[in-house]
């Protein structure tokens, strides 16, 4: 990988078309400035400022405008470089400039960073076709599935390429926000399919121009092929941290979480041999975006802070996510309706006990006491 670099450096220093349409230096923007979208601002900015012959150094980060205290978050961000509503207490690079209008962030990228909860997708690239150049590339690091009823379940990444036309890869990986924003060691895997229309090396994002763009000394990236695999393990690992979060409300202690996540690793590799066959086994085993993020997840994120809260309290997901995260969502609330809806759709609810189990409990209002025998009884009908 360093040789590959070296080599993209010296195809571009020796370029006399550095600055058109389709060559580097690469400008580089990311939609969405929660804590997890401003940590990878972060991150890219950081590396923008490190490799001036394949970046643009300035890094456009969307932000919703909201008032923090009758300032425009914008402004505080791009004076004070802290995004101190969703990442306080963190300094960001003078590069970073947080931009409240999307056509002006995305017009003029060759690599589209998306960092939103899943579910305003849909609504964004509705707002951003005609604004954005032909051979943009992508990376999706939203956690959540498209659902049609026609076309079935649609990753994120290919929700984006449908619709806008161009090459989407996706990160994911056992990358709790703070600690990834306070520097503390971490990886994580991107994934990324050379498109048909590659513009070949040194003139167009490839393997070794990702993981230029990524990978920090506390931030190791592993490229892969596999967005199938690293999507549908990013995705659902939400779904089963519910589950843990239920059990940790209860107090039922690590083997009961265990136990969840054994349950739950088992249903995302079977959901993603299932609809996405093209995903490999080893993804979920073997990098950071499978069973790595699965555990992390499991033991103290967004979607476990909910759920054991609405153990504690009897208060519902929505009232739990309102109270709880500043804003921001629990992504798992939303996907396992999704899931839910799929699965009722396609006939193999029965398939994924833990799935429909943690549905009925945020939905269906069953009790979460429950959960153990639900499971059960689901995995007895799966093996009748």
């Amino acid at each position: 990988m360093a040789d590959r670099l070296n080599q993209v450096s010296q195809i571009v220093s020796s370029s006399t078309t550095a600055a058109s349409d389709t060559v580097p230096p690469f400008r580089v923007c990311v939609i969405g400035s929660g804590n997890w979208g401003t940590t990878i601002a972060k991150v890219v900015s950081e590396n923008t400022t490190l490799r001036p012959q394949l970046f643009h150094e300035q890094v456009k980060m969307w932000v919703f405008e909201e008032k923090i205290n009758g300032e425009n978050l914008t402004h505080i961000i791009n004076t004070k470089h802290q995004n101190v509503k969703y990442l306080p207490n963190i300094t960001l690079p003078d590069n970073l400039v947080a931009d409240p209008d999307l056509i002006d962030t995305v017009h003029d990228a060759d690599i589209i960073i998306f960092n939103i909860p899943h579910q305003f997708l849909p609504r964004l690239i509705t707002q951003m076709k005609g604004h954005i150049k032909p051979r943009a590339r992508a990376i999706s690091c939203l956690k959540g599935f498209h659902i049609d009823k026609v076309k079935g379940v649609c990753l994120m990444s290919s929700y984006v390429t449908d619709n806008l036309h161009i090459a989407c890869g996706a990160l994911s990986g056992a990358n709790l926000a703070p600690e990834v924003a306070k520097e503390k060691w971490s990886e994580t895997t991107v994934a990324y399919r050379i498109p048909s229309d590659f513009q070949g090396e040194g003139k167009d994002v490839d393997h070794a121009v990702l993981k230029a763009l990524f990978h920090r000394p506390y931030f190791h990236v592993n490229v892969v092929e596999d967005v199938a695999g690293v999507s549908v393990a990013g995705a659902l690992k939400n779904v089963v941290a519910l589950g843990c979060g239920f059990v940790k409300g209860l107090g039922w202690g690590d083997n009961a979480s265990s136990a969840i996540q054994r349950v739950g690793l088992g249903e995302i590799i079977k959901f993603g041999k299932l609809y996405f066959p093209d995903s490999e086994v080893e993804t979920y085993y073997g990098e950071s975006a499978g069973v790595a993020d699965l555990i992390t997840t499991c033991a103290g994120g967004r979607n476990v802070r909910v759920a054991s809260y609405m153990a504690k309290t009897g208060k519902s997901a929505e009232e739990s996510e309102k109270e709880l995260l500043n804003g921001q969502s629990a992504q798992g609330i939303i996907t396992c309706k999704e899931v839910h809806e799929w699965l009722e759709h396609d006939g193999k609810i029965d398939e994924f006990p833990l799935f429909e189990a943690v549905y009925q409990i945020v939905y269906g209002g069953k009790n979460m006491r429950d959960l153990p025998k639900m499971i059960e009884d689901l995995e007895g009908i799966d093996q009748e």
